[in-house]
This record gives structure tokens, sequence and C-alpha cells, in this order.
């Protein structure tokens, strides 16, 4: 394993749409020296290393015999586990963007390879970093009992070899797994495929296991890149509030059970006693209060988490373990879809 400690090597492996965010974050960390960047295009690659530095690469082989301590790989999905398998080999920290491999099989080969290796590797969920997703969790409110989640956009044409499940409903499947910590007991899920052979319209219901109360939580997940608009809420309902997320506008609102019992009690009552409240506006009888959300960029949050984690030797925050889980459940989401789709009629 890499040494931890001084200034930490640094290379990124694909400089595409996410890849060059990750080079140019890489410039501005304290104790990280950007070595240099690995893509196949010769144009990609004169454009970072002439504005960031470093030297360009076109084979992983090449950036690894240029002494690195950490990477990031922000290839296409089906590419991650041969450079990660390479790298880890080779006692490299590894951030993969997520998700962490096209497949159950190849995350499993990936994960494994990182615990042989003894390399730290964590997965690029970066909505775990959101400052709207780190304000949710300061909460404290419990585990969910209900869970909404919309992430729809316009076709991008990128990450194309990979369906909406793998491409965009993996945020929210990571971040359901992370709250719930365990995953779905049963999965059920519709889909449609439009321009290819995957699906570009996705809706899933998971039911997760009980908790230690026996209280179950139902998520009700829909991701689509053939929409109008771009659009990312979340609403969760737990026994102690209810929360309103807007991840494009980064704000919300917060109901809290006790700020309300007693007003509840009173309506309660009232209703019981047979009085017509149809006159009554239930926005004027709730008292909300604005989720606070900090300022950030959740992509720099994140690198800079995991280069704590490679100099402590704690636990990264999103773990080979935490990024098979997502693709196990994102598999079984498919697969759900594609079941009910045979039956036809």
């Amino acid at each position: 394993m890499k040494s931890a400690t001084g200034t930490l090597r640094y290379g990124v492996i694909g400089t595409g749409r996410m890849g060059r965010h990750h080079v140019r974050l890489g410039t501005q960390i304290e104790g990280l020296e950007l070595v240099g960047v690995v893509d196949r295009d010769a144009d990609r690659r004169a454009e970072m290393t002439e504005k960031y530095g470093g030297k360009g690469h076109a084979e992983v082989d090449a950036l690894i015999e240029a002494g690195v301590d950490v990477v990031v790989i922000a290839t296409p999905t089906v590419h991650h586990r041969a450079a990660a398998e390479r790298l880890l080999a080779k006692g490299v920290h590894c951030l993969i963007e997520k998700p962490l491999a096209p497949s159950v099989e190849e995350a499993r080969a990936i994960a494994d390879a990182a615990a042989r290796s003894g390399a730290l590797l964590q997965v690029g969920h970066v909505v775990r970093y959101d400052p709207v997703m780190v304000a949710i969790r300061q909460l404290g409110i419990g585990m969910p009992r209900f869970v909404e989640v919309d992430r729809i956009s316009p076709m991008t044409f990128r990450s194309v070899d990979v369906g909406v499940v793998l491409d965009m409903m993996i945020h929210d499947i990571d971040v359901l797994l992370m709250l719930m910590e365990r995953e779905p007991e049963r999965v059920d899920a519709s889909a449609v495929s439009v321009l290819g052979d995957s699906e570009d319209v996705c809706n899933a219901r998971l039911t997760f296991p009980p908790d230690r109360h026996g209280h179950r939580c139902v998520a009700n997940v829909t991701a689509s890149r053939l929409a109008m608009k771009t659009e990312r809420k979340m609403r969760l309902i737990s026994p102690e509030a209810y929360v309103s997320a807007d991840f494009q506008e980064r704000k919300g609102s917060v109901v809290r059970r006790t700020a309300n019992d007693a007003r509840m009690d009173e309506i309660r009552g009232q209703l019981k006693a047979g009085k017509d409240l149809s006159s009554m506006n239930w926005l004027d009888l709730v008292s909300m209060e604005p989720l606070k959300v900090d300022v950030g960029e959740p992509l720099k949050l994140q690198l800079e988490d995991f280069l704590d984690a490679i100099r402590s030797g704690r636990k990264p925050f999103v773990d080979a373990e935490a990024g098979f889980a997502a693709v196990r459940t994102a598999e079984r989401i498919v697969a759900a879809a594609k079941a009910l789709d045979s039956r036809g009629p």
C-alpha cells in the first residue's frame, strides 16, 4: 500500500465530463500533487496538462510507473475493473466514479481486489456529500417509514453504456442503503426502453426489512433521462418528521413532530367531534422550518474526505462493499422490471 504521509501524488484516469472536474479539484487541495492524467484522446490529455500541469499518458501502466499514490477512475463504467485491478495490485488508493461496475460479478471482483491489496477504495457516490443530503443526515430524524425520490432530466447522451438505473438511479439507491443501513427485502419495478436496449425510464418500489421496532420503510424511486426538465427531489417521512428537499434548488423544509404535536392533538379532537374544517388551510396549521443547507462543492468534499481516510487509515465513507451493495440492488431492480415486462398482458 502506498504511503499515506506527506504529499500524495495524484492522478486521474479518464478526462471526460467528470474526470476534468477531478483534475481541477486535485490542484486546489493542499498536500496533493497532480502527477498526470490518462486518456486515449490526445487532445483531451493535452488540454488537461496544459491547464493544470502533470503529464498526459495513453495507458494506465504509464501513470503507475510515474509513481502515483491515489487515483480517480472516471472512465466509462465498463472499463472500471481493468483500471482498478492494475492500480490496486500496486497498492494505489482508488476513488472510482459511480457505479462501481456494470455488473455484480465485476463489482465483486473489484471489491475483492481492494481487500487483497490493502489499499483504500472509495466509490464516487457523491450525493452523500451534497450539502442538501448532509443537512438531511444531520437532522437525526431516525429511520424513515416512507421515502419518495424523483431524479429526472433530458437525455445528455452521456453514460449510455449503461441503463438509467446504473446511470442515474444508482445515486438514490446508495443514499437509501446508507439511510436504512440494509438492502431491500423486496424489489418491484417497471421500466421503459426508448433509445436502445437498456432502460431509459424506471420506477422502483423498495421494501426494506423491519428495524428493531418492527417498522418497515417503503421507498418509491423514479429515474428518467427522457424528461423535459431536470428535477432532483426527495421526500422522507419518519415518526419524528417530514422532510422535503430540492437538490437542484439546494433548499428544503422540515415539519417536526415535536413542534406540531399540540396543534395536531387539537385538530384530531375537532375532527373527532365532527367539526367542519374544510375552510381551514393546512399550510397555516403546520409549523415548518427551512432545511439548513451549507455551501460546498460535493466533488471536492468527497475528495477531501477520501484523502483524510487515506491519511488516517479509517474506512472510507463509501467503501467497496457499499458500492457493491448498490450495484447488486440496481441489478435486482433491472431484473424485476424485466420480469414484469416478460409477463405480458
